[in-house]
C-alpha cells in the first residue's frame, strides 16, 4: 500500500457503530413532553440537561454490560465531540473550549452517578435528584419528571444490547 492511499484511504470509525445510538439519544431529548409535559426549561441549559439525562440512562444501562463498555466509551466520545462543536458554534474561542469541555464532562459524570444512586430509590428520591439536576421551569413538579425518568429507565431495561447498539428505542 503506497504512501499516498494510506494518507486518504478509508479508515474504520470506531464511533460509527454508536453514531446511531447517539443520534437517537439526541432525538429523545429533543421530544416535546421534555418540554411541554415534564418542566424541563426549554433553553439552551435545558435541552443540555435533557441529552445529558437520556445519555447518563443510556450509559447507565450500558455499564452493566461487559460487551457494552467499549462501545460506551465509543459514545462518551460523540458527545464530546457534539458538545465542542455546539460550543465552538456558538462562539466559544479555543482557550475557553478545553476548560468548557472538562465541566460538561464533569456535569455528565455527577448526573450518572446521581442516577446510578437515585433510581433504585423511590420516586420522591429520584425527583429531589432531578430537581438538583435538571434545569426546570418554574414551578415544574419533578415527581412528574421522575415518573417519565423511571419509565424511560425502564423501557432501556427491556431493550436487548443489540436493539439498543442499533438505536433502537421506541418512542
Amino acid at each position: 500500500m503506497s504512501i499516498l492511499s494510506r494518507l486518504v484511504g478509508k479508515r474504520s470509525d470506531p464511533q460509527g457503530t454508536v453514531r446511531p445510538l447517539w443520534h437517537r439519544i439526541v432525538e429523545i431529548a429533543r421530544e416535546k413532553p421534555w418540554y411541554a409535559d415534564f418542566g424541563v426549561a426549554d433553553t439552551v441549559a435545558g435541552r443540555f440537561d435533557a441529552v445529558t439525562l437520556v445519555l447518563a440512562l443510556v450509559m447507565l444501562r450500558m455499564e452493566r454490560v461487559e460487551a457494552l463498555i467499549a462501545p460506551s466509551v465509543h459514545l462518551t466520545e460523540l458527545f464530546v465531540d457534539d458538545m465542542d462543536g455546539q460550543l465552538r458554534q456558538s462562539g466559544v474561542g479555543d482557550l475557553v473550549v478545553g476548560k468548557r469541555m472538562g465541566k460538561l464532562m464533569s456535569v455528565l459524570g455527577g448526573r450518572i452517578g446521581a442516577l446510578r444512586e437515585a433510581l433504585p430509590s423511590d420516586d420522591e428520591a429520584l425527583a429531589e435528584v432531578l430537581g438538583r439536576n435538571v434545569t426546570l421551569i418554574e414551578g415544574a413538579d419533578p415527581l412528574i419528571l421522575a415518573g417519565h425518568v423511571r419509565a424511560l429507565a425502564h423501557q432501556l431495561d427491556a431493550v436487548t444490547d443489540h436493539d439498543l447498539l442499533n438505536a433502537s428505542i421506541a418512542r
